[in-house]
């Protein structure tokens, strides 16, 4: 039911928060600085607080003393003490939940703990400053007269002393009742684990509500819309939705995506805002109208480090605070949290592009990257380089993924799987303009390619439709927030990709 009051009201509310964001960004490095106390003081009568003596800690200097940088292998031990009961290991009190995350890198899964405090006071926090920030720049915006659709995946009740589940799952358990109201689908939809029954259903619902703004990862929305109009006949969605204005989106570029979302959504008055969330924590939020660059948000219980790319792949682990980053320079992103990751090396990668206040981009992963001749292939450029070819060729793509091929002569060269939507009037044009891109973006691709000496001419795979579809549906990956790496190094997934591209 529209209550026109309730815009109005709702809008108010989310704009409350903008003073506190704007005292953040004037306050930079006290507000870290408080986050740190505070997380310390509240670790402190954790497991992991006592055996590193954290009430002795006064400074900075003393907490990089005593804690050492983690990657999740190394902190997992601590992970299993909470999943066999045991209460106040990583941080004070019972861990009710973890973010189960597969990661784009490895079959193994990764169980994230979420605490109530990162629940409230990080990831429900981001999401309503998504929607803040929004109203902040959209004064005229009307998105709370209609409903929200969140995509989210499944939930394992199984275990008597946790809840896993995905993380967009764990939110939609965890929904106040006011926020359930104004969403769709219903909660035993949303959590459903049976994808193709869940996506039936989420349609069904769908098409019957009036949609104002929509969240989910982009592959598997567009899954979604391809339903709808199957199912509706309609030629669009805003046929279906006339009142959409706003996706929220994160966690996987949207660049390659965004052509079919403004063919399926074409009005002018659809506006996508992006932010950086993850199992770990929510970081960054899109705060201006016409900048896709993230405000790293400061005050969600998180203390952020930082180590530029080039010393961590050299074995260096000397993280820097805030105050030393530099524009430009790539880094690996250490974090501290409230639900008691300390030092936490989380494997994604930054650059900043502002310092005042704290803006950054997303690069890539710390294992997502091809490097096998010193070319230093990041998924920063190969997004932007597929982004240029896409505008010049008039074609748009579904998915894809690199890896590096050592052939039997001794040549290497990266070898592209890509599933098109709309295919490029030339495969050989489309792969000299991407590799030409790539040689104008990253100065190390460039020189390893010239004169073929390190690395030979790309070589592409189209795949055949609903590729990727099948290998995630194969390897019980379907909705959620489970994604292909772009860039795999090791080769085991592209593999096992391209022979299903021979099967199917």
């Amino acid at each position: 039911m529209n209550i026109p009051f309730k815009n109005y009201l709702l809008s108010w509310v989310m704009k409350k928060r903008i003073h506190q964001i704007y005292n953040f960004k004037e306050n930079p490095i006290k507000t870290q600085n408080g986050v740190l106390e505070y997380l310390l003081e509240k670790g402190k009568s954790s497991l992991f607080g006592v055996n590193h003596n954290f009430h002795e800690i006064r400074s900075y200097s003393e907490f990089t003393q005593k804690v050492k940088i983690r990657t999740y292998e190394e902190v997992f031990p601590y992970i299993e003490k909470i999943r066999s009961g045991e209460r106040d290991i990583l941080w004070p009190g019972k861990i009710d939940w973890f973010a189960k995350s597969s990661g784009t890198t490895n079959d193994k899964s990764k169980y994230i703990p979420v605490s109530k405090e990162s629940l409230i006071n990080c990831h429900f926090k981001g999401g309503k400053d998504m929607l803040s920030l929004y109203s902040d720049n959209f004064p005229e915006s009307e998105i709370y007269n209609g409903k929200g659709l969140m995509m989210g995946g499944s939930l394992d009740f199984t275990n008597q002393n946790y809840t896993d589940g995905d993380l967009s799952a764990i939110l939609l358990d965890n929904f106040p009742f006011w926020v359930n109201m104004h969403r769709i689908p219903d909660i035993e939809t949303a959590l459903m684990k049976d994808w193709e029954s869940k996506l039936q259903k989420m349609t069904s619902q769908a098409l019957k509500s009036d949609v104002t703004n929509i969240t989910g990862i982009p592959s598997w929305m567009l899954v979604l819309f391809k339903n709808m109009l199957d199912k509706s006949g309609a030629k669009n969605i805003s046929e279906i939705w006339p009142n959409l204005e706003l996706y929220m989106h994160g966690g996987v570029n949207f660049e390659p995506f965004k052509k079919q979302f403004e063919t399926l959504i074409p009005t002018n008055k659809m506006n996508y805002l992006e932010a950086y969330n993850a199992s770990e924590g929510f970081f960054g939020i899109q705060d201006q109208k016409h900048s896709k660059d993230l405000l790293l948000m400061l005050d969600y219980g998180i203390f952020y480090e930082f180590i530029p790319l080039s010393e961590y792949n050299n074995g260096k682990r000397e993280a820097i605070t805030l105050d030393r980053i530099k524009i430009g320079v790539v880094y690996v992103l250490i974090i501290s949290t409230n639900a008691g990751l300390w030092r936490h090396v989380i494997g994604d990668t930054i650059r900043f592009t502002s310092d005042n206040p704290f803006r950054i981009k997303i690069v890539g992963r710390t294992k997502s990257f091809l490097n096998s001749v010193g070319e230093e292939l990041m998924v920063e450029n190969t997004d932007e380089a597929l982004k240029n070819c896409f505008e010049s060729d008039n074609c748009s793509i579904k998915d894809y993924i690199v890896t590096s091929v050592h052939d039997e002569n001794g040549k290497v060269f990266h070898h592209w799987i890509i599933e098109f939507v709309k295919e490029p009037k030339n495969k050989d044009n489309f792969m000299s303009c991407l590799d030409k891109n790539l040689r104008l973006i990253n100065s190390d691709y460039d020189s390893k390619r010239s004169k073929n000496l390190l690395l030979h001419t790309p070589q592409l795979t189209i795949a055949n439709k609903d590729l990727f579809y099948k290998w995630l549906e194969k390897n019980n990956r379907l909705g959620g927030q489970f994604k292909i790496p772009r860039l795999d190094s090791t080769s085991k997934i592209f593999n096992d990709i391209i022979k299903m591209n021979i099967t199917y």
